[in-house]
């Protein structure tokens, strides 16, 4: 049961991280962006490990305090 857990959290924080990276990519060349909306989805089904990772990495939505403080009631 808890390599299923660990397996779960370890697959939602990748595809969190991948999200916020494409994200950030889409801002950079200006094109449409990943709603701030399914970012928290992503780190409500157990992706947050992966978007924190991703925010202190890539210096993605770190600087936006509305987002953080949401991200950190989330957790």
């Amino acid at each position: 049961m808890i390599q299923i857990i660990a397996a779960v959290y370890g697959l939602m924080s990748l595809i969190a991280f991948l999200a916020y990276y494409l994200d950030k990519r889409a801002a950079r060349l200006d094109r449409p962006r990943t709603p701030e909306a399914t970012l928290h989805v992503l780190e409500l089904l157990g992706g947050w490990p992966g978007a924190l990772l991703a925010q202190r990495l890539i210096r993605h939505k770190n600087a936006k305090v509305g987002y953080g403080s949401r991200f950190m009631n989330v957790r």
